[in-house]
């Protein structure tokens, strides 16, 4: 089965792009920081830049594998789906399920391993880079030189292989799985993770307004709350459907299709939720700090710019791969309906049509992922202000949601939109005769 995986690899690596990217873009972005322990290991390095480097590699590197891990299984969750005729087809030619997960583990790691290969190079130049940030913030010396050494290599490679190992086990297993068998991981893990955030943002009324670690909980709890509320996504979004009124054909046919395609929009949601509750409660929360220290008339220390730094770090890692990880599941789920679409036109629909119908489906897709990210965000987000500022509602949240829901969105509908589009320039006869 390896020897089967490493062929299939290299001879389609076109259905392997997406999971390429994934891995490219985690692989950097974890050597990249890492390296900031090396550096922060080097000769010379005084204790206050040491700690800096070593808790920004920290902090992101936890961020970096969780996300990882995310957007790989995003893209692998769809391929998987898209490929079981020919897993059923191997299976009755006598193939083991342990056989399968052993032959689409063997195409992952392989993946893996090549995006590894291609992410020393901007690691190197993402690591350098970062470093002349800190120093130009002051949060560093400048006498401190770059170093991307063993550490480096090591998370990167090891973070990113066993994302990948581990995204490819759990999608073929839950493909190869009974129907009536599926779910019951992904309701415990939920269950677990809203129980934990709950009890971290709680624990928020625990500190005291100018505790260094006020942030923490109500961030931490946010986080966990988003992967749980992003693992009941789909369930989430069936009652959504129960209750969504459809309005004209385009409308009607979107709701429907939603409703079978429930599984498949899983990634989408996980996605939508994490990337709207994360970015929308730690700029909001980052946003009050910095409001109540000008209020205050205080100078920011090198905690305070650290912690700043990490926030907009964390929001911009988290942008960066929820956008490739919506990219790549719309783009491989829209473009495995060319048939669809040809079935549509040749039973009368027009091409307008067909794309109004995409239009519904990635609106209600980014209402619904919107929705359950701004609970998550606001559960994170109220408290804090409560201890920190001493109101209700942080006021900067209003215009820092706006910002997000809108690139949400515009990531949603623009990809399947354009994608629609480039699916539609192929005559409805030829889309229909294509084996897809």
């Amino acid at each position: 089965m390896l020897f089967l995986a490493l062929r299939s690899v290299r001879h389609r690596p076109g259905r392997f792009a997406a999971t390429l990217l994934s891995a490219f873009l985690g692989a950097a972005i974890v050597m990249a920081f890492a390296s900031l322990r090396d550096t922060a290991g080097g000769p010379g390095v005084d204790d206050v830049s040491a700690e800096t480097l070593t808790t920004s590699a920290s902090v992101v590197g936890g961020y970096g594998a969780l996300l990882v891990f995310f957007s790989i299984a995003s893209a692998l969750t769809v391929s998987v789906r898209q490929r079981s005729g020919e897993l059923e087809l191997l299976r009755c030619s006598g193939a083991t399920p342990a056989q399968l997960r052993r032959m689409v583990v063997g195409e992952s790691v392989a993946v893996a391993v090549l995006a590894v290969v291609l992410a020393v190079g901007p690691a190197v130049l993402g690591g350098r880079a970062l470093l002349g940030v800190f120093q130009d913030s002051g949060q560093v010396a400048p006498s401190v030189g770059y170093s991307f050494g063993p550490l480096a290599l090591a998370s990167g490679a090891g973070i990113t292989l066993a994302a990948a190992a581990g995204a490819a086990f759990l999608a073929v297993r839950r493909a190869t799985r009974p129907r009536e068998r599926r779910g019951r991981g992904r309701t415990v893990l939920a269950c677990g993770a809203l129980g934990l955030g709950a009890v971290s943002v709680l624990s928020t009324f625990a500190f005291s307004a100018t505790d260094p670690a006020l942030m923490a909980a109500p961030a931490y709890g946010a986080i966990l709350l988003s992967v749980g509320c992003a693992l009941l996504a789909p369930r989430l979004l069936t009652a959504l459907l129960g209750r969504l009124p459809a309005g004209g054909a385009s409308g009607w046919l979107a709701v429907r299709n939603l409703r079978q395609r429930v599984d498949e929009l899983a990634g989408t949601l996980m996605s939508l939720t994490l990337f709207t509750g994360m970015a929308t409660a730690t700029l909001s929360m980052q946003a009050v700090e910095s409001a109540e220290i000008r209020a205050s008339g205080l100078v920011r220390s090198v905690d305070a710019k650290n912690l700043q730094t990490l926030n907009l770090t964390v929001v911009g890692i988290v942008v960066v791969f929820v956008c490739v990880m919506l990219v790549n599941s719309l783009y491989a789920a829209t473009a495995y309906r060319r048939r669809e679409f040809g079935q549509q036109r040749l039973a009368g629909a027009t091409p307008g049509q067909v794309l109004r119908t995409v239009f519904v489906e990635g609106l209600v897709v980014a209402v619904a992922g919107v929705l359950c990210g701004t609970v998550t965000a606001l559960a994170g987000a109220v408290p804090f202000t409560l201890v920190r500022a001493d109101v209700l509602w942080p006021h900067q949240a209003l215009g820092i949601w706006q910002a997000v829901a809108a690139v949400a969105a515009a990531v949603v509908l623009g990809t399947c939109l354009l994608t629609a589009r480039r699916m539609l320039r192929t005559p409805a006869v030829d889309a229909v005769a294509t084996a897809v």
